[in-house]
Parts: structure tokens; sequence; C-alpha cells
């Protein structure tokens, strides 16, 4: 039996009952399902919530645990402590372990929290060096006030004005964070150079008060929770609104549909060593591009024989992931005292080189290296000899746009597992911009310059797999996230992307579920979102010393323990 609808064992599932465990609640329970608590599901489910909509989260893993771990470079780096051990197969059949955590806010909890809004040439198509970036269905005037109320849940610190490429916008809703007084001469000496650096646009709270501005933010979970992720900002206020449950240790296995193919008609789960399922009248899929893509795949049925949805041949197509390349200034003379340096990007070169010409990409500084991140991948080199060296780095990323490519797909094996083939694109464009940040590290003062590129093996910032559009020929998903054939399934994540662009994804992840969250609301629900109660109180977060969604472990309720 399917609770949540109350379809029999007799109902034209793909499994009969005897295969299954129902979930023992009544029939009705749940208005919309939610598969994935990352970006895209976990703030959808703040803005549905505000409706009294009753909202089921299913995560596969469980609540990234407060403890000392979360600011050791030792347990995030060498001991992979918060890593998944879930291996792939890249497109030559190697085995590796992608960068992914599966818990509550998923990968978000490891993020920078660099939340750029798309440029608005991002939306139309753009000729590259090495191909063309198709446009998207919506254009930025129609994300843009979901960009405002996205950047007010995920408290983002920016400034107007200094960067040459910004889309139209008011005024950032918290002032930027400001530059480390290390940091500051360095950005004085790139203005002078001709450039535009600009602050860049982060999700922390209350830097020098509830933030402490550390080196531990980009990759690590932020220990005392400073620094604006999808469980902070999405998942707990939705619990808070009291319509919203989560249960973790959940793993979505398929996608069942009704005979007629047309509608889910349940969630099959691993849970507790058991097979359930779970229905509801609205599924959202948000679990990331690949294993958004990944679950579709493992839904064919005879009437999606190829996938869930798949008529068009584009489910797991497409994968991009940013071409990007970690770059670090060295001198002999020069220590970097600097403990938050991640606080400025350069734009200047986002939509053409520097002597014109195709886009190139983006800049922006990291945050800290520490000796186990370069160990994790030449661990040939002593410790001794990387601390040695960190102490005098500098350290930036240079990143391009990933252009769609079908065969940059994913598919599954005979034995359920993930191939991710995956080629970088654009390459051409690339490796100027990483000839451009050589030049300009030269003239800051850092005579030697080492660049390592994340290669066929990136997984993070993936977008593409299950793009949108107006065409179901040409695309999987309508222009609100809906599959074309099947009438309520929604898909959440950055895998809807027709194109990458060349900024961080996070932030257009959240508008765009801000923007579905109102039209699920609108023509599922028959009623609309709240965005007084979902962005309440940001102006009264400005000066607190305890971040907005700051609560103590011990104090959780119960439903999200």
């Amino acid at each position: 039996m399917v609770h949540g609808w109350g379809l029999t064992g007799d109902d034209g599932l793909a499994m009969t009952a005897t295969e299954t465990r129902a979930h023992p609640t009544p029939a009705g329970e749940w208005d919309v399902i939610v598969v994935g608590s990352g970006v895209g599901g976990g703030t959808l489910a703040r803005a549905l919530a505000t409706t009294g909509a009753r909202i089921l989260i299913l995560e596969r893993g469980d609540f990234v645990p407060r403890e000392e771990a979360n600011w050791s470079p030792k347990a995030v780096w060498r001991d992979l402590r918060y890593r998944t051990d879930e291996c792939w197969l890249d497109g030559d059949g190697r085995t590796f372990r992608p960068y992914m955590h599966y818990c509550v806010g998923g990968n978000s909890k490891f993020w920078g929290a660099v939340l750029f809004r798309m440029r608005e040439a991002d939306f139309g198509e753009i000729e590259h060096a090495d191909g063309v970036s198709p446009a998207w269905p919506i254009d930025y005037g129609t994300l843009a006030p979901y960009y405002a109320l996205a950047e007010r849940c995920y408290l983002v610190r920016g400034a107007s004005g200094a960067d040459p490429t910004e889309p139209p916008r008011d005024a950032y809703p918290f002032p930027p964070v400001p530059h480390d007084p290390h940091i500051e001469p360095l950005v004085e000496r790139l203005r002078r150079m001709g450039l535009h650096p600009s602050p860049l646009p982060l999700g922390l709270s209350s830097p020098g008060t509830h933030c402490v501005l550390c080196n531990t933010c980009n990759s690590f979970p932020c220990y005392i929770d400073a620094k604006s992720e999808a469980e902070q900002c999405g998942v707990r206020p939705a619990v808070a609104l009291g319509t919203v449950r989560v249960l973790t240790g959940t793993r979505a296995r398929r996608l069942l549909t009704d005979p007629s193919g047309r509608r889910v008609a349940a969630v099959e789960v691993e849970r507790n060593g058991t097979t359930e399922r779970y229905a509801a009248p609205v599924v959202v899929v948000s679990c990331g591009a690949v294993n958004s893509a990944a679950l579709l795949l493992r839904s064919a049925s005879d009437r999606h024989p190829n996938g869930l949805g798949n008529t068009s041949g584009l489910v797991g197509r497409r994968y991009m992931a940013h071409v990007a390349t970690m770059m670090q200034g060295w001198s002999p003379f020069r220590d970097n005292r600097a403990s938050f340096q991640k606080t400025v990007a350069i734009n200047d070169y986002y939509l053409r080189g520097p002597d014109g010409g195709f886009p190139l990409g983006q800049l922006q500084t990291q945050g800290r290296t520490h000796p186990e991140q370069v160990h994790y991948v030449e661990p040939r080199i002593p410790y001794w000899m990387l601390r040695l060296w960190l102490r005098r780095g500098f350290d930036w990323l240079a990143m391009t746009e990933d252009l769609p490519r079908e065969d940059n797909r994913v598919t599954l094996e005979p034995d359920g597992r993930i191939r991710l083939a995956y080629r970088p694109t654009n390459m051409t464009a690339h490796r100027r911009l990483v000839q451009v940040m050589r030049r300009i590290l030269r003239r800051l003062g850092y005579p030697i310059v080492v660049a390592r590129s994340l290669g066929t093996q990136n997984t993070t910032h993936q977008c593409g797999t299950i793009c949108f559009g107006m065409d179901p020929a040409t695309s999987v998903l309508d222009p609100f996230c809906r599959a074309h054939e099947v009438d309520n399934l929604f898909v959440v994540d950055a895998s809807c992307f027709p194109s990458s662009a060349a900024v961080n994804p996070g932030l257009t992840i959240a508008a765009n579920a801000l923007r579905v969250a109102d039209h699920i609301a609108e023509t599922e629900l028959g009623c609309a979102t709240r965005p007084d109660v979902y962005t309440r109180g940001a102006d009264d977060w400005r000066d607190e010393n305890v971040g907005p969604m700051h609560l103590d472990q011990e104090n959780l309720p119960e439903t999200i323990r």
C-alpha cells in the first residue's frame, strides 16, 4: 500500500506491494514531497512552508554534527570525515570519489557562500571562443525580484557600483565584508592597474561579531552557524513554521508513476534497512545535477523506458561544472598574514578579454589553503614544505563558463553506479584567463605562480543535466521546472540550467527555487507564498551578535533532530 493517496497493491506501479513496506501514516498527509535538502529543496521548502502546506523533505544523509572537527583541516581534508565514501566512474571507467556531501543542507554546508547574481547577458545566447552558450527560457528581469528575496534569505553582503558587469539591481541587503588589512593594499594596487576589483557577495552572519572571519570557510562546515547555507537559511526556518518534517537517512531509489505515466504516484526510498514509499500530489526533485539525473534514469518504466520524462533523451546530458583553475602566487619576501582573504572579485574579463574578443570569465580570491588540502592531491610533498610554501601564498580562482555538450553526461552502470563522462569545454578562453591572472599576480609582487585545474572529475558547481525550456524536443522541463511529460514532477536545482555562466550558481538556484515555489503555490496549492514571512527579521539581524539561524543543537525541534 502506498500511503498519501491511498493507492493499493494493485495500483499499476512497477513493484508489487509485497516487495516494499509502506510508510504507516494517514492517507493525504503530505501536500508536497521534496527530495533533497540542498539550496534548491531547502529554499523552496522555506517559501512553501509560509502557505501552510504540509511538506516532507527526504534527505539521504544526516545533520552535520557540531563538533571541533568542523574546523579541522585534518578531519575535513585528510580523513575526509564528511565526504561521501560513494565512488563513481569517470568517462574512461576509472573509479573516483566525488566531492559530494550527503547531509541536511547538501554541498552548501561546505561551500564558500559566494552568492553572485548571473549577469544580465548570461540569460541570452553568447558566442564564446569554443562555442555558443544557449539562451535561457527566462530573462534576467524575470528572476531579478527573486534574486532580491534570495539575497535577504541568505544574508548576502555586497556593494553595488564597483563591478562593471553587475546587472541592474537595488542595493544589497547588507554591507560588504571588509577586506582584511593585509588585503586592502593589494586591492588598491589592482585599481592602479586599471582593474575594477569589487567586493565578493558573501552570505555571512554579522562579520566581526557572530562570524569570526576564520580561515576555515571554503570547504568546511561552520562550527558556529555563521555561514549562509541551505540548512541554516532554508530547512530550519521552514521547520520552524510548523508544517515541515525532515526524514534523514532516507535515500530515494526511484519515482513510481501511475498507470498513465503522467503522474508520480510515489517516491520509493531506502530507510532503516527497508524499502518504503511516500506519496503527495506534488513531488520536487532537488538532489543536485548528477543525482537528480540519476534518479530520473533509475525511474525507467514501461511508460518511460529511457528514464522518467526522458523522451527527448536529454536527461543526464549537457553536464557542466565550470572550467576552474586554483591559482596561487608566491613570494619569498612576503608573508601572507590574512586570515579571511576571500573578499575580492575581478569581472573585467567576464564579457570580453583584455584586448576585446570573446568572454574569458571571472577571477576571485579564495580562502586560505591548508597543507592538508594540498597533500590530498599531492601526497608526495612533505608537510613542512607545504607549510613553508603556504605561509607566503596568495590564493585565487580563475573560472570560465563551461559550455553544454551532449556527450558530457550522467549515465548508470548495470550495477547502478553513476558514470560521469566529462571533458571541460571552452578551454581556449580559460587558458587565456589563466595567463591574465598569472600576469596580475606577478605585478602584485608574486614572481612564482602555481596553478591546478579541477580536471575531468569536477563535481563542483555541477549543472545542466535536466535543462528547462519551451520545446519538449530540446528540453526536459518547462520554464517553471515542471517535467514536460509528468504533470506533478518538478526539478529544482542547477540541473535545469541551459548554460553555466561563469559565476557561482548558488544564488541563482535559490532565486529560481523561490520563483518555482510561487508557481507551485498558485497552480497546485491554490494559494500564495508569503515573502514577508520567509524574509521577516532580516533588518533586525544586521547588528545581532548571534546569527539569525543559530539554534542550540540541544534544543532542536523533535521533527528535525
